[in-house]
């Protein structure tokens, strides 16, 4: 797709939330890090706490499957879909949906309680970080201060991993802003008013991949 198109969704989040136009540049940066990740085979690791550990899913939710477009599998994969399968392919072949790899690391109760009672809880995240995580992969961290400590040890097992980082932070950007490749500080103080602004900042990074990876 042409970055014309990318950057047209970019100025109707501005249109829509202002305030947000300062940090226009730090938006497209972060798309640019979460283009070149999935354009060579990366996958995209996302974490944060309470309203951010939501969020955290809900962009998953929206890179995993179709979000404003169908995003139908390819005529190849759907002949092979059926040719594994005449009975249940051609179903598959009809529902499933292409997507962008990203895991939510807030997700498994198991693994997370298992550490934090037999390790230590506030490194659960990095953990996983360091099992999943591939040099080329991108580390999202949310964190409305950018000071929390779960989010800070993922981002150091991020970099040690060769990961890219991504704060998605408001206030100063705390701590997480000088770990980060790039920091998306939405210009707000208190958390709920950082939390409304960080929902329209993400939809917006992925209509943007969206629209570059996918033609319907």
């Amino acid at each position: 797709m042409d970055s014309r198109d990318e950057k047209q969704i970019l100025k109707d989040l501005i249109r829509r939330y202002q305030a947000v136009e300062a940090i226009e540049n730090d938006i497209f940066k972060a798309y640019e890090i979460l283009r070149s990740c999935f354009e060579q085979g990366g996958k995209l690791l996302i974490a944060g706490n309470g309203g951010s550990c939501a969020d955290s899913e809900h962009i998953v939710g929206e890179l995993m499957k179709g979000f404003v477009k169908k995003r139908p599998v390819s005529p190849e994969y759907a002949k092979r879909l059926e040719a594994a399968d005449p009975e249940l392919g051609p179903k598959l072949a009809a529902c499933l949906q292409g997507g962008l790899p990203a895991i939510a690391l807030t997700g498994h109760p198991a693994l997370t309680t298992a550490f934090s009672n037999d390790v230590d809880g506030s490194m659960g995240y990095a953990q996983q970080v360091c099992v999943y995580g591939k040099e080329g992969d991108v580390f999202l961290g949310i964190t409305t201060s950018g000071n929390s400590e779960n989010i800070l040890y993922a981002a150091a097992a991020a970099r040690a991993s060769g990961l890219k980082i991504i704060g998605l932070t408001g206030r100063d950007g705390g701590k997480l802003k000088r770990m980060s490749d790039v920091s998306v500080v939405v210009p707000e103080q208190e958390t709920y008013k950082i939390q409304e602004l960080h929902l329209p900042v993400y939809h917006a990074l992925c209509l943007m991949l969206e629209e570059h990876f996918y033609e319907v």
